[in-house]
């Protein structure tokens, strides 16, 4: 069912908040607490992921690089090595 909802300032922020910190959308945090304060529980809920796959413990997030390549070298050249197999 597709709906229209709107949400004090505050809780706008706090919902973009929290999504950009856990990496889930909006929506599926909005799905979520319905689901739990209509007692739905999580058994009931689709799972994003196949059984086979172990979901993320954290969400995505950007990552600093902590090394540098000299200049001109790059990393096809890290691979392209004579003493590899």
């Amino acid at each position: 069912m597709a709906m229209n909802l709107r949400l004090r300032e505050d809780a706008a922020a706090a919902l973009r908040a929290e999504s950009e910190r856990t990496g889930k959308s909006q929506q599926e945090i909005l799905r979520q607490a319905v689901d739990e304060h209509l007692g739905l529980g999580d058994a009931k809920r689709p799972t994003p992921y196949p059984d086979w796959v172990i979901p993320p413990e954290r969400p995505y997030r950007m990552v600093k690089p902590f090394l540098r390549l000299p200049k001109g070298m790059t990393t096809a050249d890290l691979l392209d090595r004579e003493d590899r197999i």
